[in-house]
């Protein structure tokens, strides 16, 4: 039974051979994914930059005329957050190699089999949503410790201004920011703003005072 249209996939498929991407897409349409086709590495750029955000997991035949799979995968790599599994005629270590050290999260070989075709899709699906959600969480990451590298800054300027403790610091910074319905970061990313500010005008005083 196929998959409610709003949660279907997308699958981009690229090869040179019409018969074997028909094929492919038959396959797992019949599994409820949504495919679009692209017979060439530059189609695929193309297809890719329309519909970029929602392209689930691009299958890249590793050897095309003009433009490989290889080099299409590294310029998703390098330039989209596309994840791509490779598709080879040849199935050897050094292949395999390639394939990894590429960034793929999955590799099929052809002939294709369909009975191994939609396992080998759905693994490779599996581990690209991996990939999505550990990018995701450091950039969160990120931003907390930007954040919070941002409050602990502003405490340590009220603490010396005010001759008080740590907790009293962030509290009156916390409270100030609630009252406000603002985030406390933003607030603090102000206290600092205004401590260089007021740090650069003393020297400028400083070095005025020092000329008369």
């Amino acid at each position: 039974m196929s998959a409610p249209a709003s949660s279907r996939r997308l699958i981009l498929l690229v090869d040179d051979d019409p018969l074997l991407l028909d094929f492919i897409a038959t396959v797992l349409q019949h599994a409820g994914y949504d495919t679009v086709k692209a017979g060439s590495a530059p189609e695929a750029v193309q297809r890719v930059q329309e519909r970029e955000a929602d392209i689930a997991l691009a299958l890249l035949d590793i050897t095309m005329p003009g433009m490989s799979g290889l080099e299409l995968a590294q310029r998703l790599r390098e330039h989209t957050a596309v994840p791509f599994m490779f598709l080879s005629s040849v199935d050897d270590a050094e292949t395999a190699r390639q394939a990894a050290s590429h960034g793929a999260v999955g590799f099929v070989v052809k002939p294709v089999d369909a009975s191994r075709l939609l396992p080998a899709f759905e693994a490779a699906l599996a581990r690209a949503d991996e990939i999505r959600q550990l990018r995701r969480t450091e950039v969160n990451l990120n931003a907390a410790l930007a954040a919070g590298r941002e409050t602990s800054l502003a405490v340590g300027v009220l603490m010396a201004r005010y001759q008080t403790d740590r907790n009293t610091a962030f509290e009156v910074l916390r409270d100030h920011a609630r009252s406000n319905r603002r985030k406390i970061n933003e607030v603090a990313e102000q206290i600092v703003a205004a401590e260089e500010l007021l740090g650069s005008l003393h020297g400028a005083f400083a070095a005025r005072l020092r000329a008369k």
